[in-house]
Formats: structure tokens, C-alpha cells, sequence
């Protein structure tokens, strides 16, 4: 049950038969969700919201934003952005920190400050996401294993050996899926796996670093598994082909965000009491990490109901709401007590400190600016152009290269 608007007398007193729209979730239950804590807060307030789920595809997302603000649209009154998004986006979105700088404090530091652009808080932390394994603990125990694998290596040998085995009943079965498609999920994959094996994070103190021998080592190791122990077509799946193959019993392990075990631990799921988490593998020369994630809401300038909007904000980032959020949807509380309590930690083992507290690692936004989507699209391209089969040493230059100019255009 959506938890009540602490403060609806007053913003009904206010705001009572105003409408604004929310362009919200698509990804797992997030919708589904939205449009609960949205009508709580239409019962609560009067404030009338209607829900607009962004496509599944962060870029396209983007696209759909960029495209809205830059013709100052005020079709849409509250945005769901990314979490690379806030620098790129700022000169649309309302300043925040007048009505919502009390309770910006208790979410975490590092997201409050990664959503101020120029003194100006111009997005309110919703929800956290890091890159986690999913991995099945009966197959594990079936075949031999004791724990999940440590190494990159060490997951491609098991998943190769639970796949021979589990194939010879389930002839869909795959021992490995995760985001290949041409999109921003790859481009935060790619990263988990240069990083974890000490390549770098794509650009480094402002330099170019993706075309390194670790990198193309790590690369090429991903590309021969292709077909191998992942299904040929996992080079198109995003988040939601992901967690679908898993939680249907069709995959020994899955790369996703923690929304999936939500849904892995739910009534439809074939996985339900099956399945455990633990941090993603790394390389030889490095060690886990975990791809930083996370949606932030923030309110179009171009609203007619700005104030409105900044009501439906404060709501669905308060302590309640996030406690709702990471119970029913097992998404990452970015309110410290939050995601302490010990009800939310019950339900998603994936905040134990060993989880947690992985060493997480940054896509390269502060370097780029309003140029990241752009710089993505390029990494993201390359990496899915080598795992369909081209060698890495023929597409790290030219990934460079691009980067190298759109840095230099900036």
C-alpha cells in the first residue's frame, strides 16, 4: 500500500484539481508502481497526474526529453532522468533547492551533489542501481559448486558446464545473459568488465583510455562466448530480456540491476527460492565494481503547474515512499535510514554491506557534459559491433578517435 502524502492538507488547500504529467518508468514494475504512488497522491491532494512511461531505452529517453525541453514544451510537468543526465538537462529543469533542500539531506551526499549543477538542485535523488550477479544456488549446487564464481573466467567454465548439462531438458536454457543490445545498458555493462579487469573507465582525467590491452583483452574474452554460453541473440537484450530469461528458469546467470529481484523473488517467477546475488566477477587484473545507476526526478521549466510538480517530488522522494519503492519493487534506497532499515534489508539481500558496498564505478559524464549521450552512443556501438563479432583491436581506435573529437568539440 502507497504510503500517505505527510503534507496533503496544505498542498490541497493549494493545489486541489491542478494536472500535471509524470513521464515515469517502464523498466520491470516500474510502472506499475508509478501509477499506484500516483493515484495515492491524486486521492491525497487532488492533484490530478497523469503517468507517461519514457521508453524502456535510456538514449531514447534522452531523445524524448531533449526533444520536449528544447521546444519548450510543457507537455511534461515531472521528468525521470538519469543519472548522467542532470548537466546535460539543467538549463530546462526548475531549481529545487528553495522548496526541497531539508529533505535533500537525508538522501546521500554524493547523489544530491552529482544533481547540483552550478549551485542549483535541479533534480532530487528517487532511486540508486549498481550492477549485481544474479545466479542460481539449486544449478550451483547441482553441479558441483560452492559458492558463485570470483573471476570472469571462472563464470564463463561454469556457466558453460551448467549449460551442457541443463540444455540436454531445457533446450532454451543459456549459462549467461546480460545487456549486449546497442544501447546505454551496454555502454554500463562494457564498463563493469574494463574496469574489473583494470582498463580503465573509458576516459581518465580527461584522457582517452579505452584502447588499452586490458581493455581489448576483456572484450575479446566476452566476444568468444557469444553463442557459446549466451544466447546468440543476447547482443539484442536490454534490461528486460535479461531478467525475463532468468526468472524463467532459462539462464545459470543474469548482469542486471537490483529492481530484478523483486521480481525474481515474486509470485510468477520460475526462480522464486532458487536464486542468489552476490557482487559481478572481475578480470585477472582487477577487482568487482559495479556500474553506478539511478533515476532522479525533476520538474520541467516549462510547467504551468510548477509548484504542483514540486509536491509530487517532494512525495516520491520522501522516506516512505522509498521504503514503499524498495520493499515492493526491491529498487536501491537513496535515503541512508532508509536503506538501513532493517525491513527493506530483509527483502533485498543485495544491501548487505558485502553487496553494497562494492567499489562503483562512474560512466564518463563530467568529462562530457552535454556531449554524453553522444559519446555513449559511440561506446556503446563499438562494444555491441565487437561482441557480433569484430575483433577488438579493429574498433577500440576508431571508439578513440570519436571520443577524442567530441571531447575536443566541447
Amino acid at each position: 500500500m502507497p504510503p500517505r502524502v505527510p503534507n496533503r492538507a496544505a498542498i490541497k488547500a493549494k493545489y486541489h484539481g491542478q494536472k500535471i504529467t509524470f513521464v515515469g518508468d517502464s523498466v520491470g514494475n516500474g510502472h506499475v508502481r508509478d501509477l499506484a504512488l500516483a493515484k495515492r497522491f491524486t486521492k491525497d491532494t487532488g492533484i490530478k497526474v497523469t503517468v507517461v512511461p519514457h521508453p524502456a531505452a535510456s538514449d531514447q529517453s534522452y531523445a524524448q526529453l531533449a526533444r520536449a525541453f528544447s521546444s519548450k514544451s510543457s507537455s511534461i510537468d515531472v521528468a525521470m532522468i538519469d543519472v548522467v543526465w542532470p548537466g546535460a538537462f539543467a538549463p530546462y529543469l526548475v531549481n529545487l533547492k528553495p522548496k526541497l533542500a531539508k529533505q535533500a539531506k537525508l538522501h546521500l551526499a554524493s547523489i544530491v551533489a552529482n544533481d547540483t549543477i552550478g549551485g542549483k538542485l535541479v533534480a532530487m535523488p528517487w532511486f540508486g542501481d549498481y550492477g549485481i550477479l544474479y545466479y542460481r544456488t539449486d544449478l550451483l549446487k547441482k553441479y558441483g559448486y560452492t559458492a558463485p564464481p570470483k573471476t570472469w573466467t571462472q563464470l564463463f567454465q561454469m556457466a558453460k558446464k551448467i549449460q551442457d548439462g541443463e540444455k540436454k531438458s531445457n533446450s532454451n536454457f543459456a549459462g549467461f545473459v546480460f545487456q549486449g543490445n546497442a544501447y546505454e545498458g551496454l555502454t554500463c555493462d562494457a564498463l563493469e568488465w574494463i574496469a574489473s579487469a583494470g582498463g580503465g573507465h573509458y576516459i581518465d582525467g580527461g584522457k582517452v583510455t579505452i584502447d588499452n590491452a586490458k581493455a581489448r583483452t576483456i572484450l575479446d574474452a566476452f566476444r568468444t562466448q557469444i553463442g557459446k554460453i549466451t544466447p546468440q541473440g543476447v547482443t539484442t537484450y536490454q534490461e528486460d530480456q535479461t531478467e525475463h530469461a532468468f526468472d524463467n528458469g532459462d539462464a545459470a546467470f543474469a548482469r542486471n540491476w537490483p529492481y530484478q529481484y523483486g521480481i525474481g523473488a515474486g509470485a510468477g517467477s520460475k526462480v522464486a527460492g532458487k536464486f542468489g546475488v552476490t557482487v559481478l566477477p572481475h578480470g585477472a587484473a582487477g577487482g568487482s565494481v559495479g556500474t553506478v545507476g539511478g533515476w532522479q526526478l525533476a520538474v520541467s521549466k516549462f510547467s504551468k503547474h510548477k509548484n504542483a510538480a514540486i509536491e509530487f517530488v517532494r512525495y516520491m522522494t520522501s522516506p516512505g515512499v522509498e521504503k514503499f519503492d524498495a520493499i515492493s519493487n526491491s529498487n536501491v534506497p537513496t535515503i541512508v535510514s532508509v536503506a538501513k532499515n532493517k525491513a527493506v534489508v530483509k527483502t533485498n539481500p543485495y544491501l548487505k554491506p558485502a553487496i553494497a558496498s562494492v567499489p562503483r564505478v562512474t560512466r564518463p559524464a563530467k568529462f562530457l557534459g552535454t556531449h554524453y549521450n553522444e559519446a555513449s552512443k559511440v561506446i556503446y556501438q563499438g562494444v555491441n559491433q565487437i561482441l557480433t563479432g569484430t575483433p577488438a583491436s579493429r574498433v577500440l581506435p576508431q571508439i578513440k578517435s570519436r571520443l577524442q573529437q567530441i571531447l575536443n568539440s566541447k
